[in-house]
């Protein structure tokens, strides 16, 4: 099997994410349906799959691997199709974590 192909809009997503301050590791390449990025920020943690907003609908629905790999994960996770949803995303997880409630 190749190198994943990663997602038009992953290097902006990282990059404003990186400007906002939080940290940003890169997962696209682990494969298994395992999302694109790992996002830190003050104190917690959110995994991420990234699908490009500007490629048709049927290009952003999750992969049969990615599904599954999210049907059988317990933990937190999203999916993000923009720069402008991802940092809403961090945002809305900033006062959800600053008001005391664990879900972002």
């Amino acid at each position: 099997m190749g190198a994943k192909r990663i997602d038009g809009n992953q290097n902006a997503i990282v990059a404003a994410l990186r400007k906002c301050g939080a940290s940003v590791q890169i997962l696209s390449g682990v494969g298994k349906g395992c999302p694109d990025i790992l996002i830190g920020d003050r104190g917690y943690n959110f995994i991420a799959e990234l699908k490009d907003d500007k490629q048709p609908l049927s290009g952003q629905k999750l992969t049969l691997v990615e599904a599954k790999w999210h049907e059988q994960w317990r933990g937190q996770k999203v999916i993000l199709h923009n720069v402008e949803e991802a940092i809403n995303f961090l945002n809305h997880s900033r006062k959800q974590h600053r008001n005391g409630n664990q879900n972002p």
